[in-house]
């Protein structure tokens, strides 16, 4: 699809088994017919150290920019790890913020997450914080938040349940209008 929108996908969890990774895994599978999503893995992404930056970034952390420079939009599937985001997370979001502008500067961003009692909420919110002093443009409605999950994936953290899936294929539209809302309007921040 030559028109169609860029959508990058990034997990806080590295596990493999992990459920937000397979909620990302499943947002593949639902996008609109307009939308390309590609994840991007955070495996090899090393510690921020402005002495390495210095030196040249590291190839995990160019690529990670340049993906994220090409995306037309941002999904985040944030894990809860005491009350925030995961340190992983956090990390390559600190790669992503150098420069300026940077490469997040203006970028619609979508957030999504699996786990505990609150569904993320607390992670998502820090995420939100951390969204916002980045200059991203987070879609605030609908939110998706699946708590108490388990049930709803297989071990391997792939989706299994219907109603979820439907609600994540609502997520991923609604996403895609957000996107090409930014695009009409580049000074809206949240809606």
């Amino acid at each position: 699809m030559a028109d169609a929108i860029k959508v990058l996908g990034i997990s806080g969890s590295l596990r493999h088994g992990s459920y937000n990774s397979g909620l990302l895994r499943a947002a593949t599978t639902v996008l609109p017919p307009d939308v390309e999503m590609t994840i991007f893995p955070l495996h090899n992404i090393p510690l921020f150290n402005s002495d390495v930056e210095r030196a040249g970034n590291p190839e995990p952390v160019a690529a990670m920019q340049q993906a994220i420079g090409a995306a037309a939009g941002l999904l985040f599937a944030v894990p809860e790890y005491n009350y925030s985001i995961s340190g992983v997370l956090k990390n390559a979001i600190d790669w992503a913020s150098r420069g300026r502008p940077s490469t997040l500067d203006g970028k619609p961003v979508a957030i999504m997450g699996v786990g505990g009692r609150q569904g993320t909420a607390r992670a998502q919110m820090h995420m939100r914080q951390i969204a916002l002093h980045n200059s991203l443009r987070v879609m605030i409605d609908p939110e998706l938040l699946l708590a108490r999950s388990r049930s709803k994936f297989d071990p391997d953290g792939n989706l299994t349940d219907a109603d979820t899936r439907e609600q994540l294929r609502e997520f991923m539209a609604a996403f895609d209008e957000w996107i090409r809302h930014c695009r009409v309007d580049p000074t809206l921040r949240f809606a």
